[in-house]
């Protein structure tokens, strides 16, 4: 199949797994053009079949603000006349499956055969911009327009029927992972670097966008209680928006000296395989990608009871999940993790054989392929 691939580059959630898919895709013989404002964070050059269109959104002195949605559904139908493809697959509702939507129509008026629209909802763009009364009609319009909707998890298949009163057919399609590339390794000069034995005992570690909603602060607060009983070190993976709030808490705290902003890491295998304790107290995750690339790597997950996370976190079995408001409690699950051999390989081994026996690749993307296939032979 030719498929336009629809995503933001960010490191985000959305932008990652649609970078993935466009590679697996690509891999297993289809074309991916993957349309985006930049190239994606996690992009592969050289890949067969797999190719980058950017969006070029010029300034004009009418417009207070770039005009995105009018270039990328431009870009679209560009993409689409030169490439003859059959599926644009919008990841995000807003603005991509309303450009996906205006493309069509705008092909159709100069008698161009338009792709088939598939949008995957990945749980910002319903919880947070859905959820806005100066959007919600316009995403719900974008989203029953489209000729297939997945979500990637019960929770946000569930918090779009009720915040914006979908009622068409949304199949969920669970994020995935590369589990040849998702497994730990070792990396002994890397732990020293970030823990030296002479005196550290665990890495305890917390990879996002650093947006509010991640709640790194909190994340830092319940450091704060781990290291009263563990002599343990924080590395905090990623860049965002709350980061120099963070750093300041930090020198506030007097925790400097155990405490390390690594950044936005290309190689997060490495970082999460020295590793001994994940940190992931959002307060919203429609699924929680993060959480799974830690599982996979061997890295025990305390994590909030919210959205999708309990879909792949059984409390006490995979990982562990608490209210996002108990700090203590998440503290308390992390000082077990870090002292507790026995339940830390009971936690481990249950979770990695989740993440092989759901959430890999080659289970994954074949779900998508169904989905392609259905809505080419015109069907729901």
């Amino acid at each position: 199949m030719n498929i336009g691939m629809v995503c933001y580059a960010s490191v985000g959630g959305s932008g990652v797994v649609a970078t993935e898919l466009a590679y697996a895709l690509a891999l297993r013989g289809h074309q991916i053009h993957v349309i985006s404002g930049e190239r994606p964070f996690r992009w592969r050059s050289g890949v067969p079949g797999l190719s980058f269109e950017r969006v070029e959104v010029p300034p004009y002195p009418l417009f207070r603000e770039p005009q995105y949605l009018l270039a990328l559904t431009n870009t679209i139908a560009r993409v689409t006349e030169e490439r003859r493809l059959d599926i644009v697959h919008a990841h995000y509702a807003v603005p991509h499956a309303t450009a996906a939507y205006l493309a069509r129509h705008m092909l159709e008026a100069s008698a161009v055969r338009a792709p088939r629209a598939i949008t995957t909802l990945h749980g910002t763009d319903i919880t947070l911009v859905g959820s806005d009364p100066s959007y919600a009609r316009v995403v719900a319009f974008s989203i029953e327009q489209s000729d297939a909707v997945t979500a990637v998890s019960n929770s946000l298949k569930a918090d779009t029927t009720r915040s914006l009163g979908v009622q068409r057919n949304i199949q969920v399609i669970p994020n995935f992972l590369d589990c040849a590339e998702y497994r730990r390794r070792p990396a002994p000069e890397l732990r020293e670097q970030y823990c030296p034995e002479n005196n550290c005992e665990a890495i305890v570690i917390h990879v996002s966008n650093f947006r509010a909603v991640k709640r790194v602060d909190v994340a830092l607060d319940v450091f704060r209680q781990i290291r009263r009983e563990v002599r343990a070190r924080f590395v905090l993976v990623g860049d965002g928006p709350v980061r120099a709030d963070i750093e300041r808490s930090v020198v506030d705290y007097g925790l400097s000296d155990v405490v390390t902003f690594a950044g936005e890491q290309t190689d997060l295998v490495a970082f999460l395989s020295i590793a001994d304790l994940f940190l992931l107290p959002s307060a919203q995750e429609s699924f929680g990608l993060a959480a799974l690339e830690a599982m996979a790597c061997e890295v025990p997950v305390v994590a909030s009871n919210v959205g999708g996370l309990p879909e792949i976190i059984e409390d006490g079995v995979t990982g562990f999940v608490c209210a996002p408001e108990d700090v203590t409690h998440m503290a308390q699950r992390g000082v077990a993790l870090l002292t507790d051999r026995a339940l830390r390989a009971s936690i481990i081994r249950s979770a990695v054989e989740l993440v092989r026996s759901r959430y890999c690749a080659q289970l994954v993307v074949p779900m998508y392929e169904a989905a392609y296939r259905r809505v080419l032979d015109g069907q729901p």
